[in-house]
């Protein structure tokens, strides 16, 4: 007898946490595995946010912090969207959360009702479809593929709304795939969606400071789109600041408000230390991580050359993140090493268990044909991963 919520029945297990899960432990048992599969920077915190934590520290932020975050650090974060996205959000529409997934969770729990329905440009990252599902909402997938650099067209967004449509959320840069919106793309994106009164974007821009292209695009900033977007973001990626668990939304304020109506029946305030910190990220000049981009960006082209010397791989050139996502589908069908080869799974099993390197199944993020290579790692590990990847294909 099942005596779980359905809820929780429908939820898939997170397949780049479970990858990461079976690499620790085939590691624990002594097998030299190469993690590919994690979406976090290997750099160290800037010194400058690791002093301002030790400064809240002595200053004793110790008590619950409110809801919706410290109002400095909220002032902060709204000098930053100025700065860096010519966008107007007051400190009253900023909530900070633990982790942008948290922020993702509450748009999902204040915005969707039973059977709305939510589009996904696929592929999209895997905490999307399920965080739909938890608030009883409708993920749509729309496909997407290399030939089109993995982004969603106008007219493919049209097709895909009909009157049930609530939401569309997309990251830029993207997560798995490092695609980019150029302003362009997004204007054209935004005729479609205003002329849907009742269909409201998420922005999902946590990658926006590792972007090779030098212009981040923000779609609140297209005229008649401020009032119908939430922008999402956060410190993990930029200052690798993953474990210190700080995201943070901009939106309408009766949206801000909702999100941080429920977030206080859930978690209250987000950790009152990290806080601190993230004051002196999000103010920090952009360019003190550009040693950061720039190692991603030598990372991504060694990837890149690499990958192109394995017959049957099929890459495009990502913008931003840190991330490529191969096209191994001339796989499937074929018999490696006496293991038949069916799907993105088995291929990343494959990869798993014949050349030690972990990676993550595009079929996590809504794309069957592909694979997640995270290249968060330094050029000796990924010149030997390609290495042993090339060997166990050949």
């Amino acid at each position: 007898m099942n005596l779980l919520s359905n809820r929780i029945n429908k939820l898939a297990t997170s397949a780049t946490l479970a990858m990461a899960a079976k690499t620790r432990e085939l590691k624990a048992a002594g097998r030299d595995i190469i993690g590919l599969s994690l979406g976090e920077p290997d750099f160290n915190v800037p010194d400058f946010i690791k002093e301002a934590a030790i400064e809240g520290i002595h200053q004793n932020y110790s008590s619950y912090s409110p809801v919706n975050g410290y109002q400095d650090l909220r002032e902060a974060i709204s000098l930053k969207f100025k700065r860096d996205n010519h966008l107007d959000y007051k400190p009253n529409q900023i909530v900070v959360s633990t982790g942008a997934k948290q922020s993702l969770a509450n748009i999902t729990l204040v915005m969707l009702n039973p059977g709305d329905e939510v589009i996904l440009p696929a592929p999209y990252w895997v905490s999307y479809s399920d965080l739909v599902k938890i608030a009883d909402g409708e993920p749509i997938e729309v496909p997407t593929n290399i030939e089109s650099d993995f982004k969603i067209t106008p007219d493919q967004l049209e097709a895909a709304i009909t009157d049930k449509t609530k939401l569309i959320i997309f990251s830029s840069p993207c997560n798995p795939t490092g695609s980019v919106y150029s302003r362009a793309e997004l204007e054209g994106l935004a005729k479609v969606i205003l002329k849907h009164p009742n269909l409201f974007v998420v922005s999902d821009e946590i990658y926006e400071h590792i972007n090779f292209v030098g212009t981040h695009a923000s779609i609140a900033t297209i005229p008649g789109m401020y009032e119908r977007t939430i922008t999402v973001n956060g410190v993990s990626k930029a200052f690798a600041m993953t474990g210190w668990r700080i995201g943070y939304i901009g939106a309408p304020q009766w949206i801000a408000d909702a999100c941080n109506k429920i977030q206080g029946q859930i978690t209250s305030g987000a950790n009152s230390i990290a806080q601190r910190a993230t004051i002196a990220a999000v103010l920090a000049p952009v360019n003190s991580v550009k040693y950061m981009v720039d190692a991603f960006k030598t990372r991504r082209d060694l990837v890149l050359a690499l990958l192109g010397e394995i017959p049957g791989i099929k890459t495009n050139v990502p913008e931003g993140a840190f991330y490529v996502f191969p096209d191994v589908s001339s796989f499937f069908g074929k018999t490696l090493r006496g293991k038949k080869i069916e799907n993105s799974d088995d291929f990343s099993m494959y990869l798993l268990e014949e050349a030690n390197v972990a990676t993550v199944t595009g079929d996590a993020f809504g794309s069957k044909d592909c694979i997640r290579i995270s290249y968060a790692a330094s050029t000796e590990e990924l010149t030997e991963a390609l290495k042993r990847i090339r060997e166990a294909l050949s």
